[in-house]
């Protein structure tokens, strides 16, 4: 079962990252990656849909126009269900505040691989999915669901 993973970083490098760091993951068909470049255009494609499943939202805290936070609280606002990991290269406490307060699911900090991994396998087991994933399981160390705090 294929589930989708949404990034959010207005660095156009990242998304190469992550494209590289999960290619197998994408080609065996357990992940399907999406990107969008801003907080904008990730609540674009949230309005259009994004299939398969979308399990899980990586933003970036920082960016221009719409930041990680206004971007949460908006996700949470239309769908209170998905679960929403900040992801900072650097500590910004007011930023922080204020996801904790809108609900941010985790804290990341840059740089997000390992992190993002057991994370993102973590949420599939605790309710991300319906039916859960085997290979996830299996893959990737389980982190259970607790309030938003840094790695």
């Amino acid at each position: 079962m294929t589930v989708s993973i949404l990034v959010v970083d207005d660095e156009s490098d990242v998304a190469e990252l992550f494209r590289q760091r999960f290619h197998r993951e994408v080609r065996k068909g357990t992940y399907a990656m999406h990107f969008a470049n801003s907080g904008e255009e990730a609540l674009e494609k949230l309005t259009g849909g994004i299939d398969p499943e979308l399990i899980v939202i990586l933003s970036d805290i920082n960016m221009p126009g719409m930041d990680g936070p206004m971007l949460l609280r908006e996700i949470k606002a239309r769908r209170p269900d998905l679960p929403v990991m900040m992801v900072t290269a650097y500590g910004d406490d007011e930023r922080r505040r204020a996801a904790e307060e809108y609900g941010a699911a985790r804290f990341i900090t840059k740089p997000v691989f390992r992190a993002a991994e057991g994370t993102v396998a973590g949420t599939t087991q605790c309710g991300g999915l319906r039916g859960g994933n085997l290979d996830l399981q299996r893959r990737f160390p389980i982190v259970g669901a607790a309030p938003a705090r840094p790695l």
